[in-house]
């Protein structure tokens, strides 16, 4: 049955879209502005607290490492505190922004990336740092090698798992979509091999969203998902289905990454024309939108998250 529609002054709240990659993580959004203006005892104290919770490190290490300034400062942190190995892992990670806006090379962000790694050895954050530039600038081999460092140190590495899942649905095995496709074999693979609670079960969802948009880059389906076929092949269906009553169960609401899932299940249920169950998902969303999947494949994300909002709650 459809859920009623929320109050109005919850619309209008809602309508505040944040497409801010913190998330809802407030006391990272706070620290990544106060490292903007150059108070990096802020970074510190997170990092500091966020201990071995590999998840929510990668994630905080990453929006703060994102900052134009955040290589300068975090260089100006780790010359006050040189042992300090959450200066070095920042530094690591802003280097490699700056290699990827081209203010960096990528030997420089790859060295960086590794001292980070021998200096705190069970931390899988450095090795994030070089897939996100593998992702870029890599081979596969290296994607799949340095992927394989990370799974070795948190083995449901979510931010990774996404990571990889895009680099495997870019590689082309032969014309059109192939049912076949190992980026569907890959994200069924670390769905299976998770914990029971853990956030990959979502993989496969994910994996049929980064497929859709290489395939629509390349005229294969319609750039405006909403008249592609693809959401409603039963292998879509199945994986959606499937991933959708995992969240109905899971108790892992406090994950750090969980409104990027929300988003690609939201999405993917939209499309797939399963509106009662997107409104559910839009309504847990709330403010916190993600660039992508509604970026997908070359959209205005505000647009179509709005759009695709509005069809399933009928909110602005």
């Amino acid at each position: 049955m459809t859920p009623p529609p929320p109050p109005l002054g919850r619309l209008r709240h809602r309508d505040r879209l944040s497409f801010d990659p913190a998330l809802d993580d407030q006391a990272l959004a706070s620290a990544r502005d106060a490292l903007a203006q150059g108070r990096w005892t802020e970074a510190r104290t997170l990092l500091a607290a966020t201990g071995d919770d590999w998840d929510r490190r990668g994630h905080r290490l990453v929006v703060l490492a994102e900052g134009p300034a955040s290589a300068a400062w975090a260089e100006e942190w780790q010359l006050v505190e040189p042992d300090s190995a959450d200066a070095v892992a920042l530094l690591a990670c802003a280097t490699v922004f700056r290699a990827l806006r081209g203010k960096e090379t990528t030997d420089a962000a790859r060295q960086a990336c590794r001292v980070a790694a021998r200096m705190a050895p069970a931390d899988p954050s450095p090795w994030l740092g070089l897939l996100i530039l593998a992702r870029r600038t890599g081979t596969d081999e290296e994607r799949l090698q340095v992927f394989d460092q990370v799974r070795g140190r948190h083995r449901d590495h979510h931010h990774a798992h996404h990571l990889m899942t895009a680099c495997l649905a870019e590689r082309q095995q032969g014309d059109g979509d192939d049912p076949f496709h190992e980026v569907y074999d890959f994200a069924s693979w670390a769905a299976e091999q998770a914990p029971a609670d853990s956030p990959l079960a979502v993989l496969p969802v994910i994996a049929h969203t980064e497929r859709y948009r290489v395939l629509a880059l390349a005229g294969a389906e319609p750039r405006d998902p909403g008249r592609s076929a693809y959401w409603t092949t039963r292998r879509a269906r199945q994986a959606m289905k499937a991933a959708f009553d995992w969240w109905l169960e899971w108790e892992g609401e406090d994950h750090p990454r969980n409104k990027v899932d929300l988003n690609f299940l939201a999405h993917a249920k939209v499309h797939e024309g399963r509106m009662a169950e997107a409104a559910a998902l839009f309504n847990r969303i709330g403010t916190h939108a993600s660039t992508i999947p509604w970026s997908y494949p070359d959209r205005d994300p505000k647009k179509a998250f709005r759009a695709a909002r509005r069809a399933a709650l009928g909110s602005p």
